[in-house]
C-alpha cells in the first residue's frame, strides 16, 4: 500500500508530527512505502471560488498544489495530520484540504482509504468533536474510507507526546493496514 501523510503543523518536531512519525514506523514495519508532503511548508494558496477548474481542471494557481495533487491521486491511503487549533485542523491543513475542489471529480472517484492523526494540549471529547465531524464528512464527501483516527489529547508538547499511550495507538494504526 502506497501511504501519503499530508502534515498540517507548523512546529517541524511538534506533537501531530511525532504522532504522524510513530504512525509512519507501524506502517513500514507492516511493509508499506510511506510518503509525507509537508503542508505547512510549502506554497498553497487558499483557493479563489473562481471556478476555472470546473472541480476537475487545472488550477489557475501555480504553486505546490500541483505535487499534492500527484501525491494524493497515486496514493492507496491519505493521513491527514494537524494540531488542533480552535477546534478544527490548523489553517495550513485545512488551505490544502479546500484546493481538492480544483480535482474533486477525479478525487472522489479515486475512493481512497484516510485516516486523521491529531494532536491537542486538551484530552476533553468536545475538543477532537468538530475536527472528527469535519474529518468524517469530508470522508462521506469524497468517497474516502476511514480507516481510524489518532487524537492525541494530553499532547501539548512533544515531552507530553512522547510520554503518551496516543504514541502506541499511532504505532497499532500504522502497523494494522
Amino acid at each position: 500500500m502506497k501511504i501519503l501523510i499530508i502534515k498540517g503543523s507548523p512546529h517541524i518536531r511538534g506533537s501531530s508530527n511525532i504522532l504522524a512519525g510513530e504512525f509512519a514506523n507501524g506502517a513500514e514495519e507492516a511493509g508499506h512505502t510511506v510518503l509525507e508532503f509537508d503542508a505547512a511548508r510549502s506554497k498553497i494558496g487558499p483557493c479563489m471560488g473562481c471556478g476555472s477548474c470546473g472541480m476537475s481542471g487545472d488550477c489557475v494557481l501555480k504553486d505546490d498544489m500541483s505535487v499534492l495533487r500527484g501525491l494524493i491521486m497515486e496514493c492507496d491511503l491519505a493521513a491527514f495530520v494537524t494540531p488542533v487549533y480552535y477546534f478544527g485542523m490548523s489553517a495550513q491543513l485545512k488551505t490544502a484540504v479546500d484546493r481538492f475542489y480544483g480535482f474533486n471529480t477525479q478525487l472522489s472517484g479515486k475512493r481512497p482509504d484516510a485516516v486523521l492523526i491529531a494532536a491537542a494540549w486538551d484530552d476533553g471529547e468536545k475538543t477532537f468533536a468538530p475536527l472528527k465531524s469535519h474529518y468524517l464528512r469530508l470522508c462521506e464527501y469524497l468517497g474516502f474510507r476511514s480507516r481510524g483516527m489518532i487524537l492525541g489529547g494530553g499532547c501539548g508538547t512533544p515531552a507530553m507526546t512522547a510520554g503518551s499511550e496516543s504514541m502506541q495507538k499511532a504505532f497499532a494504526l500504522g502497523r494494522s493496514l
